[in-house]
Order: structure tokens, then sequence, then C-alpha cells
């Protein structure tokens, strides 16, 4: 049996990426099941008649929201969840772990979610450019309130993936002079702190970890007017003084050491971004539709019904004493 999908627009701070948009939806077999909040388009100039045209239909909020299947690029910050109904299944980026409130609501609940940062494709990440953009915003942004360029500065930058590879690519445009650390550099990396006046953070963290990668004593180690650039951003896990900031308000100090940790910068760049996720999505949408768990979707698949199916997020719960189903 199809579900029909509501498409919601994210309440998150300059949140302007989307889902999917009407030139990819000609790939789809069900674009008849899919129900757009009104103005879904307008941050990436696409029209409601556009998406009519494509097939789709353009509801209220609250009718997108009846739907059986909820997409929200950002999910994990959803502002809705005690308006919808029971037994949803949610897609979206969930972030689930980290996200404790977000995740005791779908237990209580009894959600289903399908977490995007959770879908690959023989072995690659589907949205992997959108981490690359990651790191690429993050380094520019940053460095707008910061206020050296990047030439002026020694930065290191801690983990080797896609995000590094895209903060990488602007530091070294931008004339930085750059070290990488890898995963199994940890301790040579906390060695040479002090020699850098930028650090970039850009390891997924082991979220069954519990000590921290930067301590709070570290900081007063580093050079006078030091930045920190949390790309990664998960909140007092790598870095313990690091917490979720806003593109609106990136930045506040700790012992003096500027911190950044805006957790959605590719949302600056949403033209890029939606065509990326576009182009990712009208690959797997007529699955999601009729239901059809592929091993991509099985995988994603971290809650269902209320119930956590995913190790990383059960092992980081139990670890703090969290409820757990």
């Amino acid at each position: 049996m199809k579900c029909t999908m509501g498409l919601l627009i994210s309440h998150k701070n300059n949140e302007k990426r989307r889902a999917i948009l009407p030139e990819q939806m000609a790939q789809l077999r069900n674009p008849d099941m899919l129900y757009f909040e009104t103005g879904y388009g307008e941050s990436v100039g696409v029209s409601d008649a556009e998406y009519i045209a494509a097939g789709a239909h353009v509801v209220s909020r609250e009718e997108a929201m009846a739907c059986d299947i909820i997409a929200d690029v950002k999910l994990g910050d959803a502002d809705y969840l005690d308006q919808v109904a029971d037994g949803k299944t949610l897609f979206g980026w969930a972030h689930a772990a980290q996200g404790v409130a977000f995740t005791d609501k779908c237990l209580e609940k009894n959600f289903t979610v399908i977490a995007w940062e959770e879908i690959f494709e023989d072995g690659r990440y589907i949205f992997y450019r959108n981490r690359e953009v990651a790191g690429e915003a993050a380094i520019l942004h940053a460095f707008c309130n910061y206020g050296k360029m990047p030439y002026d500065c020694k930065v290191a930058i801690v983990g080797n993936g896609q995000t590094a590879k895209g903060a990488m690519r602007i530091l070294h445009g931008l004339g930085a002079t750059v070290d990488v650390y890898g995963r199994k550099l940890e301790t040579l990396f906390r060695k040479n702190l002090p020699e850098y006046d930028v650090i970039v953070n850009c390891v997924m963290w082991d979220i069954s970890r519990t000590d921290h990668l930067i301590y709070r004593e570290d900081l007063k180690r580093m050079m006078p007017n030091a930045l920190i650039i949390d790309v990664s951003c998960d909140p007092y896990l790598g870095i313990e003084t690091s917490h979720a900031t806003t593109i609106s308000d990136p930045v506040y100090d700790v012992e003096g050491v500027r911190h950044y940790s805006v957790d959605n910068t590719p949302a600056m760049f949403p033209f890029t971004i939606t065509k990326v996720l576009s182009e990712g999505n009208a690959r797997i949408f007529d699955d999601v539709i009729e239901g059809t768990l592929t091993p991509a979707l099985e995988a994603a698949m971290v809650i269902e019904n209320g119930h956590i199916r995913s190790e990383s997020i059960r092992s980081f719960r139990e670890a703090r004493g969290l409820l757990c189903k």
C-alpha cells in the first residue's frame, strides 16, 4: 500500500535547503503522493505552481503533517512533533543519538525514523557532497567572524573524511598553512595543540566515548585569540566546550578562545545543496512511499514503531542512563 508524504518547511534558523525539486520529480513513479507545504520551494526560487505541474499537491502545513510520512530536512530539530499523530514515519536528518529530546518523543509516540545521515549506496554516503559543503561553508563563515584571513593562520584539521576535504579545499585556496590529523593521531594533535591559530574539528565522534578531544582546560594551552571551528558539532562530546550555534549568531568565546559551531552550515548554500538532495532523494522517494525497504533504507531505519534499532543510539542512551525501548 502506498503512503502519502508531506514535505514540511523547517523552522530551524536560516534553514533553506529543500528535499526535492520539480525537475527531479519527473523520475518518480509516485509524484501524486507528495504533499508540499505552501511556499515550500520559495527559498530556492521554485513556485508552488511548479510542484503542482510536476504532479504533486500543495497544501497547508497542517494537511502536510497529516500525511503518512513526514519529510523534513532538519528533522531532528522539528518543532511540531506534539502535533503529529502517533505512529507516523519521519524522514530526514535526524541525528537521533545526540538529539535526546527528539528521540524521547519518537519513543513516546511510536514513530518510525528513516535517518538521512545513515543512507549509503555501495558504501558511499548518498548526500556526501553536503558534507563537503559543510566543511567549505564553515570555513568561509567562521573566518568572517574571526578577524584574520586564512593566509595569516596556521590551521589544524582533525579528521580526514568528506567534511575535512571541503575544509581543506577552502583553506588551501585562501593560503592557510594546514596540518591534518587523522583518527590515529589524536595524541599527537593534543601535544601540538598550542601551535595553531585555528582548530577545525571534522571528526565524526564515536558517541559511545565519554572523553573529549579538547577539554575546557586545554583552552588555556591554546594561542591567544585562537579559533575552534567545530564543523562536526557534536555538543559537549569531541570538544567539551562546544554547543550548537546558529547562522544568525554563530560564535561565542570561552577562556579567550572563539568557538564556531553552526550545525547546519550547508544551509547557507541552499541552491547547491537542494540540487544534491533532490538528485539523491529522486532515487529513493518511491521506495519510501511504496514501503519497499531496500538494504540502504533498512539500515537507515534507526527507530521503528517507537523502538530503537540503531546500536549507536542505544549505546549512547544506555551510557547516560536514558530510556531505551
